[in-house]
């Protein structure tokens, strides 16, 4: 039984801070009501921002009594953001499997902001995307934003994963898998 304990340590641990850290996320979205939160819109205007470097012209507009900040083209309302796609969800993932895993603190202040950073500029990018489907493949938005695009993002958070555990904390996969 005793070699089970650095397994439910670090079970006890990501669980406890996912669900508190979502519970107070979950506390703070409540507390814009029908309004779009702060990241949200953020992350919207910033999307709105890199795809104007593209050559397009868009501006935001958060939605009156609702949650959503849409993605406007022209007059024309291309992309809604809504509050899962701040990318705030991903993060909690993220953040509780790094302090869930061990690692010294020297590395986790370091890689933990890294990580974060990387995650938000692909947040932004996949949004972008996303707003390119919208705008010239429509008929496969919902599929694309669904299984690609948060495949695509859960990807990305495994290689962060992969790169913190095998590089930064030592802890060799390989050993994991071929072990008896």
């Amino acid at each position: 039984m005793k070699e089970f304990i650095p397994a439910f340590r670090f079970l006890g641990v990501f669980l406890g801070l996912y669900f508190g850290l979502n519970l107070a996320y979950g506390l703070w979205i409540s507390s814009y009501g029908s309004s779009a939160d702060w990241a949200t819109r953020v992350v919207t205007e910033q999307t709105s921002f890199i795809i104007n470097l593209f050559g397009e012209n868009t501006s935001t507009f958060p939605k009156p009594a609702s949650p959503t900040v849409s993605i406007m083209k022209e007059s024309q309302s291309v992309i809604s953001v809504f509050e899962g796609c701040n990318g705030i969800n991903v993060m909690i993932v993220f953040v509780s499997f790094l302090i869930a895993f061990k690692g010294s603190r020297k590395q986790l202040t370091w890689f933990l902001p890294l990580g974060i950073i990387i995650i938000y500029v692909s947040n932004l990018l996949r949004v972008a995307a996303l707003y390119y489907v919208a705008l010239y493949w429509q008929r496969y938005f919902y599929y694309v934003h669904k299984y690609a695009f948060t495949a695509t993002i859960y990807l990305i958070v495994f290689a962060l994963w992969a790169w913190w555990m095998e590089r930064v904390s030592g802890f060799s996969l390989k050993k994991l898998m071929t072990s008896k």
